[in-house]
């Protein structure tokens, strides 16, 4: 047997899949949404009313670290100051560190939002009238699995 067959075998390591932050809209209207970090990305277009989403791999940004998802109601909502809701996120290795939370109103106030991952062991963010309930939003989880803001859930 010829062990140098077998290198390549032995060298491969695993390739996880990368997962991602997910912004769902299940509201009746369609959103806007920008990806924030030392820059701004726009979505490639409105989130669609009840059923549109945006994702994108975790990544840490390499200015400020972490990244926002800044999502309004207004097309050009993050430029004229009008409610936004921000869901970040912070790559840290193995973990990825997530919030929720609001500037300049409170744009989804009387619909419930969500944050939450298929893996029942990371906590999830629940506001049940769209606003803050106060305290700490900050939660911890593997960033092996897609964390996921459901817009109206």
């Amino acid at each position: 047997m010829q062990l140098k067959s077998l290198l390549p075998l032995a060298l491969a390591a695993p390739i996880a899949a990368a997962a991602k932050a997910v912004v769902v809209n299940n509201c009746p209207r369609e959103v806007f949404l920008w990806s924030v970090g030392a820059s701004v990305t726009p979505a490639p277009g409105p989130l669609a009313a009840r059923g549109g989403s945006y994702s994108e791999t975790f990544a840490r940004d390499p200015v400020t670290g972490g990244k926002s998802l800044k999502i309004t109601l207004a097309r050009d909502g993050l430029f004229t100051g009008a409610p936004q809701l921000n869901f970040a996120y912070n790559l840290d290795g193995s973990q990825v560190w997530y919030d929720l939370s609001t500037v300049f109103g409170d744009a989804f106030a009387g619909s419930k939002l969500v944050v939450a991952s298929r893996l029942g062991s990371c906590p999830q963010i629940v506001w049940g009238s769209g606003t803050n309930p106060g305290g700490s939003q900050v939660k911890v989880c593997t960033a092996e699995q897609d964390v996921v803001l459901t817009l109206c859930a």
